[in-house]
């Protein structure tokens, strides 16, 4: 295999890395306001 393909792979798994643990961090924020808009419903429902 080329240096260049080793590189490009190489990137390539480092870019998606980088992306998976954005989509976590978002998940993870998006599933918090999810939980505290439940909290509010429910507290004004009683």
């Amino acid at each position: 295999m080329s240096n260049f393909l080793k590189r490009f792979f190489a990137l390539a798994m480092i870019a998606g890395f980088g992306m998976g643990l954005a989509a976590c961090e978002t998940a993870e924020g998006f599933g918090q306001d999810v939980e505290k808009l439940g909290d509010n419903i429910q507290e004004g429902a009683n």
